[in-house]
């Protein structure tokens, strides 16, 4: 491919033969033609994919309430663990996760983003079914380890997903497969928060949590074994029509034509770049009101709404349903709004990130205010709260691609280390605060915090944040004795 600057027109792309290149629109058109593919295929696995990483991040959310409450099921080992170890060891996790997110999103790139995917569930699931034996020989010392390796393994989930996304699908698809794929976080945790507490209190009790989570996970790690694949070159089965679609797509989008495992990454550039700061600081916000919801909703209804294990694990999932069933909405919306032309690219991102973080805020401030004998009230909001964060999938969870399809997957390692220390502070934060389980003006102050929060991050996205791909998304190669220059004028 080269590109011709052709006077007061602009820029125009064409084939090395000089005939011009498809068009977006002829793309878009191609895409419409062949309707199902094997990139809606890949989309699946990785929705899959990401329902199994979320069911073994948070089945510890439910089963530390069992394994810590001998009378849920008095047929198995009880734990007398404080509030601060609980909130220690949900917190644990995130310490492995964070430290290998930047590294993942540099082995997706050159080593194609289905070995660091596969590689990763494949020994985080092995590890969920030898949690109750840990547990049982080493305490919480040891579970707490186990977490941490856990963290680990998960830390290459979001770069290589995203790695994949950038190199399946076409730029036009990204906000609905997009969403699609991220929806498995939602499914994941539904089916994780629904199923616990009635696994907890049937006759293979809370050990049963692990070991179901895990050997989902090792089967999902078989299946994609077998057809997952890191690009539309490497996939022996994919059609000719569809691959080239899915080629087209990416150069209309100015995608290097230098291999991606030989460009240099511009660290310097990527933090200096106020768009890819506003970015990250959107991603810290939405994990700290996220990860704090997530770990401490069931220990919220079983002490402050006193619902008991069953109706606790089913209460919980709720909001993450609605959250589920919210995010197909507002892809249908943004699928529309793109259709119609009614909004730009930045101000489309901006607007539901605004949905997915201001509209929780407003019902955390409610929540906070909540009283114990309003449980129900307590239960909506919280699913208002949950729910409409889906949103944020059409917003800074799609940015990365949107800046630099090139560097997606290192880009999300960043911004996920970065809000994922929030992930770490979060739980543990809540552990000094909440002293007093039963404290409703306890549980206030966390929610004031997770408010002010989403109101800070989202307002720097809406001031910096940009939807075009950067200037650094495509590197200049070192300069090569008798090169050929890339980009030809003529007037």
């Amino acid at each position: 491919m080269k590109l011709i600057c052709c006077g007061n027109k602009g820029t125009m792309a064409v084939n090395d033969n000089g005939s011009p290149m498809e068009t977006k629109k002829d793309v878009e058109a191609e895409g419409a033609k062949y309707g199902l593919g094997v990139r809606h295929l890949q989309t699946f696995l990785l929705f899959l994919a990401l329902t199994v990483a979320y069911a073994q991040r948070v089945n510890l959310s439910v089963a530390v309430v069992a394994m810590t409450d001998g009378e849920i099921n008095s047929n198995f080992p009880e734990y007398h663990w404080p509030e601060k170890t609980k909130s220690l060891l949900l917190s644990s996790f995130f310490w492995g996760y964070v430290l290998t997110q930047v590294p993942s999103g540099q082995l997706a790139r050159k080593f194609g983003g289905k070995i660091t995917l596969f590689t990763g569930l494949a020994i985080c699931s092995v590890l969920n079914l030898l949690t109750p034996l840990c547990a049982l020989w080493g305490g919480w010392e040891v579970v707490s380890a186990l977490r941490v390796m856990e963290g680990l393994c998960q830390g290459v989930v979001f770069p290589s997903v995203h790695t994949l996304i950038s190199a399946w699908v076409p730029p036009n698809e990204r906000p609905v497969l997009g969403t699609c794929a991220y929806t498995g976080n939602q499914f994941g945790t539904i089916v994780m928060l629904a199923t616990s507490g009635l696994l907890a209190a049937s006759p293979a009790g809370w050990p049963s949590i692990f070991y179901i989570s895990g050997g989902v996970g090792c089967l999902w790690s078989i299946v994609y074994f077998i057809w997952g694949a890191s690009s539309p070159a490497t996939y022996k089965r994919i059609s000719v029509e569809e691959r080239k679609m899915i080629e087209m797509a990416q150069a209309t989008e100015a995608v290097s034509e230098q291999p991606k495992e030989k460009m240099h990454t511009p660290w310097l550039s990527f933090f200096t770049s106020p768009p890819f700061l506003a970015l990250i600081a959107a991603h810290s916000a939405n994990n700290w009101g996220f990860w704090t919801l997530l770990t401490e909703i069931p220990s919220y209804m079983k002490n402050v709404l006193n619902k008991d294990i069953k109706s606790n694990a089913l209460l919980s999932a709720l909001p993450y349903f609605a959250m589920f069933c919210m995010s197909f909405v507002f892809s249908a919306i943004a699928m529309q709004l793109n259709k119609r032309n009614c909004i730009s690219t930045v101000t489309s991102r901006k607007l539901f990130n605004t949905i997915g973080l201001w509209v929780p805020m407003l019902a955390l401030i409610g929540l906070a205010y909540v009283g114990s004998d309003q449980s129900n009230l307590a239960v909506i909001l919280l699913t208002i709260t949950v729910g409409f964060n889906g949103s944020c999938y059409l917003g800074f969870q799609i940015n990365h691609i949107d800046l630099s399809p090139n560097f997606a997957g290192i880009l999300m390692g960043i911004t996920n280390c970065v809000g994922n220390i929030m992930s770490i502070i979060a739980p543990l934060l809540v552990g000094f605060i909440v002293t007093n389980e039963h404290d409703v003006e306890q549980w206030r102050i966390v929610f004031f915090i997770a408010a002010i929060i989403y109101l800070v991050g989202n307002g720097l996205f809406i001031i910096f944040g940009r939807a075009n791909v950067q200037k650094w998304n495509d590197p200049p190669a070192k300069p090569r004795r008798n090169s050929t220059p890339q980009v030809e004028s003529q007037h």
